[in-house]
């Protein structure tokens, strides 16, 4: 089948449900062993063209994708400062640097301690807004740690009808956008013990669903990441077993880059 045809069906049956809802390590191992190489083929299938000017890529999420940015002159593009200090500003160098050609707009909008809800409230201002061509979405570790850490009376059910939700209304005034859905993910250790399993797997399902049926693009960062695990230790990757370090950071850098342009 047409791949372009098989992602605008998917994408037209889930806007019907969302309306319903209402040492020697090497990068390229891991990414391989993940199966990030075939992750489109549970999604739309292909990897997003950049063969336009100018294309607007938009990072979205929480403290993962904030990093610590500068929230100032938030209008500019591809300025350092303003795209934090972690796997966006990593990302977007690598992409920056080889499609020069290309001139691509990259923009961050993660804000720390932000769920599905919070990005839906200032969905307007920090995506539709800006017209982006490709939306990168990472939420759902908070949807989950802050129901015991912080009071939250969130569901997986509400994390995934919400996430639908908020994909529905950004098909619909952004026809053609390409949307990036990110897998949530933990390492054991930090903050992250057992007492967050099974429950937190079941919001990193619905996140694949979500993907899977919408017809997005989909990083499994739980899978990159558990195959690091088994090269050096949880913490070595995430110290907090939330917060990517640097050798995180770039990791997830190189799982983006491959799953959403095909290439690392």
């Amino acid at each position: 089948m047409n791949l372009h045809l098989k992602s605008n069906r998917s994408r037209r049956d889930f806007l019907k449900t969302a309306a319903a809802a209402t040492a020697g390590l090497s990068i390229s191992s891991i990414l391989s062993s993940a199966g990030c190489s075939s992750a489109l083929k549970s999604s739309s299938g292909r990897a997003y063209l950049l063969t336009e000017k100018n294309s607007c890529f938009l990072f979205q999420g929480d403290s993962i994708t904030d990093a610590g940015r500068d929230k100032g002159r938030i209008d500019k593009a591809n300025e350092p400062r303003l795209l934090g200090t972690g796997y966006v500003f990593c990302a977007a160098a690598q992409l920056l640097a080889e499609h020069y050609d290309a001139r691509p707009k990259i923009f961050n909008r993660g804000i720390s301690g932000n769920k599905v809800y919070q990005l839906a409230e200032r969905w307007d201002a920090d995506c539709i807004a800006l017209k982006p061509d490709v939306v990168s979405i990472l939420v759902g570790v908070n949807d989950y740690w802050h129901t015991f850490k912080h009071g939250y009376e969130g569901t997986v059910e509400k994390y995934e009808g919400e996430y639908r939700i908020l994909l529905g209304r950004t098909y619909r005034e952004l026809p053609t956008v390409t949307i990036v859905i990110c897998e949530p993910f933990v390492l054991r250790c930090g903050e992250v013990n057992e007492k967050w399993f099974p429950e937190f797997d079941r919001y990193r399902a619905a996140a694949r669903k979500i993907s899977t049926q919408s017809g997005a693009i989909f990083v499994p960062f739980q899978t990159i990441f558990d195959e690091a695990s088994k090269k050096a230790p949880p913490q070595y990757w995430a110290a907090d077993g939330v917060h990517p370090t640097m050798a995180g950071v770039y990791l997830m850098a190189q799982a983006w880059l491959k799953a959403v342009l095909g290439k690392a």
